[in-house]
């Protein structure tokens, strides 16, 4: 200092400036840098999409401008977000979680910098809104209990069967409940279902109908014609020796022209003539229910479909009819096979079907012959009949009616659930009779665009 000319009593005071001026240097980088960091933050201009209440959410902030420049995110947490903040083995930060509460909410990120000199975190703000579930947005609006024919909204059977020795055998479960769209406007279920087992003969009944939408007592007609036709199959196969000996003589000999001819005849005389007595039943409604005066056919026009099965011992003997939309289905597991029992029907305009109330479908042969079917399988997994209230929405063409794999994935369906919507799966094992509890929660599944009434019968 003496050489540079600095005399001794200024020394202390240079050196206390130039500590002060450097300090002074030292610190302004540092808050510039702080600074700096701040507003780059706030350039990445973060927008965290709109959330559903009650659905899960998930967001990646994207980070690619400030690569090896953020240390780490915080979120601030506020438990009416229901959110979480993750960092993934990439990098990534993704904000994730399902919010419990509509509204808007302000989502507070920390930031903390990779440089030791930016020491204060950064924290900004960011909006977020989360809009009402429109599944609680529909209403449960009970029905006029005056009105003619009114059904509970709900409705459930489970029938066990077994052998004399107590050993396992298929068992039948049902399941129906009143669709979304129906409880918002307070009308009652149309959907109805009767299923049978005869104790006598081992022989399985399962009928399935969807009451028109478009007919004011449809509910009444769906009700009458499984009714009729559980009953009537009671009847005809508590004692049919020669039915039965018609199908064994036919499982031997498949080629053989003249057994198929005898088996089929048992068949239409059964299974068809029993869905033309259902048809009549119902066309005698407007005559035979005085609760309600100047109602026509057409007020009860539904859809039918049922099944009678038995196991002998070359195997499991299937025959049915259907008439309408839905989707009646022997489904194998192991053999990863799914055989359409019939063909849903289409009207003659999108979104029509046609009904048992139709005289027409029991005068053409070819009517006949599209509606009633025969199989023999040596075992299957499932046998199951379902409204298109189920179907449509397992389903969206007829194309993948006809797809084993989209079976497979209903059925996984039916076991596991919909874990995301808090619904749980049906236990299609012999587990008892909460089977059909679970199947009725099980038919609470949401659908976008499919809320009409829900009914399913399985034998398994």
């Amino acid at each position: 200092m003496s050489e540079a000319g600095i005399p001794e009593s200024e020394k202390m005071k240079f050196i206390k400036w130039t500590v002060e001026t450097l300090w002074k240097g030292y610190n302004d980088e540092k808050m510039e840098k702080q600074k700096n960091f701040g507003l780059a933050i706030r350039d990445l201009n973060i927008v965290v999409p709109n959330g559903t209440a009650k659905e899960a959410f998930s967001c990646v902030i994207d980070l690619k401008e400030m690569a090896g420049k953020v240390k780490d995110i915080d979120l601030i947490e506020d438990e009416q977000t229901g959110l979480s903040l993750t960092r993934g083995e990439d990098g990534t930060y993704t904000l994730s979680g399902k919010p419990a509460a509509t509204g808007d909410f302000m989502l507070r990120l920390q930031f903390t910098a990779v440089d030791d000199d930016i020491h204060t975190p950064v924290e900004i703000e960011l909006p977020w809104a989360v809009n009402h579930n429109p599944r609680d947005l529909w209403k449960e609006i009970p029905c006029d209990p005056s009105l003619p024919f009114l059904r509970p909204d709900t409705a459930t059977e489970y029938i066990k069967v077994e052998a004399q020795d107590g050993t396992p055998r298929k068992d039948i479960v049902a399941a129906s409940r009143r669709g979304r769209s129906h409880a918002q406007e307070g009308k009652p279920r149309d959907d109805d279902f009767s299923v049978k087992h005869c104790e006598a003969s081992d022989w399985y009944i399962l009928a399935v109908a969807d009451g028109a939408g478009s007919a004011k007592y449809s509910r009444r007609g769906a009700q009458v014609a499984c009714d009729t036709v559980t009953s009537r199959c009671m009847e005809l196969l508590a004692d049919n020796e020669e039915f039965e000996k018609a199908i064994a003589g036919y499982a031997a000999d498949r080629e053989d022209k003249e057994k198929q001819t005898t088996l089929t005849r048992y068949v239409y005389d059964i299974v068809f003539r029993t869905a033309h007595e259902a048809h009549k039943a119902v066309c005698a409604l407007p005559e035979t229910e005085k609760e309600v005066e100047g109602a026509t056919v057409r007020d009860f026009s539904t859809t039918l479909m049922f099944a009678v099965c038995k196991r002998f011992g070359f195997g499991w003997f299937i025959a049915s009819f259907w008439v309408g939309d839905g989707a009646m289905c022997l489904y194998d597991e192991s053999a990863k096979t799914a055989k359409l029992l019939g063909t849903p029907d289409e009207g003659e305009f999108s979104g029509q079907t046609r009904f048992l109330t139709m005289k027409e479908i029991f005068q053409d042969s070819k009517e006949i012959a599209k509606r009633v079917r025969m199989t023999i399988v040596p075992d299957f997994t499932a046998l199951m009949l379902m409204t298109d209230g189920v179907s449509d929405a397992m389903f969206q063409s007829e194309k993948d009616l006809n797809d084993p794999g989209k079976w497979a994935e209903m059925y996984g369906k039916l076991r596991q659930g919909f874990p995301d919507d808090e619904i749980g799966g049906v236990d299609l094992t012999d587990a008892g009779e909460q089977a059909k509890d679970q199947l009725l929660g099980w038919l609470n599944f949401w659908s976008r665009g499919n809320h009409d009434d829900r009914t399913i019968a399985i034998l398994y």
